[in-house]
C-alpha cells in the first residue's frame, strides 16, 4: 500500500495516523510505536504545561527518528473564561457529592485556582521543540503559528468536521485536513458551527471533503480494520487517522479498565455527552452517563467542568470502577484488533491490502 500524499510530506511509509488523545491518555510509547512501524504516531500535548511539552517532544525524537505529531485544542470562543463565584461552584459540585462521597473523595472540592494552560505558552514551547507536525482540532491558530511553523519546516495539520471548515483549514494555511466524521470518539472538534449542525458521518463527509480541498486529507471516525482503511481510500482520502482501535492497546494511556471496556460488547452503544468535561465528546455511556443525563445542558463549560470530574474519574479508574470513568470511544470500537500497537498496524495493513485487491 503506498504513503500517498502525506507519505510523502512527512516521509511514512504507510498512509496511517494515530490519532492523538488528549486527558493524560496519550503516551510516548505508543507514538513511538506506529511512528517506528511507518505511520505517523501522534501525542495529544493540551493539558500539558510549557515545560512538559518541551520534554516530551525530547521523549518523541530520543524514541523515534521517524515522524510524529504533537497535537494542542484551538480554545473556543469564551474559554477558560473567568472562574465561577462560590455559589455557582458550590452549585454545580452539588450534583457531583454523591459520587465523591462514594468514591470517599474530599468534600466539597475546592474551587480552581487557575484555568487551563495558556494555549500562547503551549503554542510557543512547541514550535520551539520543533516536532516534525503539530495538529490542531477545535480551531484555526493565530497567522504567527503559520510563519513560524514554514520558517522551521513543520508540517500543519488541522481537523474539520465539515466541508465548511475543510475550506477555512486549507485558505488559512494548513498542510494537511483531518476530515473528522460523527463517527470518531473523544472530543467534537466543531468550530464554525455548533457540535449538533456538525455531525456528519466519515463516509459522508470524506468524498466532499477530498473534492473540496487541494491538500492531503486525512479520513478520521469510526475506521478500525482494514476494510475501513479501504473504503477511505477508495472514497479520495490520501490517509486514515485511527483512535480508538490504538486506544485499546497496550501501550496507550488508557486504564486497564478503559481498554477493557473498548473490547466488550457494550462498547457497540455509545454517546455524545458533556457529562465528563463540559465540552461533547463521544463515549460508552455507564452509570453515570445514565444517571447525569438529564444534566446534559446544565453543567458548566469546559475547564469547569472537567476540573470537577478529575478527581472522580481518577479515583473511580484507580478503584476499577468503570462506571464513573470516560470511556471514549468511537463507533467502530468492537473492530479493535491485536493488543500491541505495532501487530495492530502490521494487521492493519495487511487486511487493507487484501480488501483493496479482492473488492468487485
Amino acid at each position: 500500500m503506498r504513503p500517498g500524499r502525506l507519505g510523502a510530506l512527512l516521509g511514512l511509509e504507510h498512509p496511517v495516523v494515530q490519532g492523538p488523545f488528549g486527558g493524560g491518555l496519550s503516551s510516548v510509547a505508543l507514538a513511538v510505536a506506529v511512528s517506528e512501524g511507518g505511520g505517523l504516531g501522534s501525542y495529544g500535548a493540551h493539558i500539558l504545561e510549557p515545560d512538559r511539552i518541551t520534554e516530551t517532544v525530547g521523549k518523541l525524537k530520543a524514541g523515534t527518528a521517524r515522524a510524529f505529531a504533537v497535537n494542542l485544542w484551538v480554545p473556543q470562543p469564551g474559554e477558560p473564561g473567568p472562574h465561577p463565584d462560590r455559589a455557582e461552584w458550590a452549585r454545580h459540585a452539588d450534583r457531583l457529592r454523591p459520587y465523591y462521597e462514594e468514591l470517599g473523595l474530599a468534600w466539597p472540592p475546592d474551587a480552581p485556582a487557575a484555568g487551563t494552560p495558556d494555549f500562547d505558552d503551549q503554542v510557543d514551547a512547541l514550535l520551539a521543540a520543533r516536532p516534525p507536525a503539530i495538529s490542531f482540532v477545535m480551531g484555526i491558530p493565530p497567522q504567527r503559528v503559520f510563519d513560524e511553523a514554514r520558517r522551521r519546516g513543520i508540517v500543519l495539520i488541522g481537523t474539520a468536521t465539515t466541508v465548511d471548515e475543510a475550506v477555512a483549514l486549507e485558505e488559512a494555511g494548513f498542510d494537511v485536513v483531518v476530515a473528522s466524521g460523527s463517527d470518531a470518539g473523544g472530543h467534537r472538534g466543531a468550530f464554525l458551527r455548533p457540535v449538533h449542525e456538525s455531525l456528519v458521518g466519515t463516509f459522508s463527509l470524506v468524498p466532499q471533503v477530498a473534492d473540496a480541498v487541494s491538500v492531503p486529507v486525512v479520513a478520521a471516525g469510526g475506521i478500525a480494520d482494514g476494510r475501513g482503511i479501504a473504503a477511505a481510500l477508495t472514497l479520495g482520502a490520501d490517509a486514515v487517522q485511527i483512535g480508538t482501535g490504538f486506544l485499546a492497546t497496550r501501550e496507550s494511556g488508557a486504564s486497564e479498565i478503559h481498554r477493557r471496556a473498548l473490547r466488550a460488547p457494550e462498547a457497540r452503544t455509545t454517546v455524545l455527552t458533556r457529562l465528563f468535561s463540559g465540552r461533547t465528546a463521544r463515549g460508552i455511556p455507564n452509570r453515570f452517563v445514565r444517571d447525569m443525563s438529564a444534566h446534559e445542558n446544565d453543567v458548566p463549560p469546559y475547564p469547569l467542568q472537567n476540573t470537577l470530574m478529575r478527581p472522580i474519574r481518577q479515583a473511580a479508574a484507580d478503584q476499577g470502577k468503570a462506571d464513573y470513568v470516560n470511556l471514549w470511544a468511537g463507533q467502530a470500537a468492537a473492530l479493535a484488533g491485536a493488543p500491541h500497537a505495532q501487530q495492530y498496524l502490521s494487521d492493519l495493513l495487511k487486511a487493507t491490502e487484501q480488501a483493496l485487491t479482492t473488492r468487485p
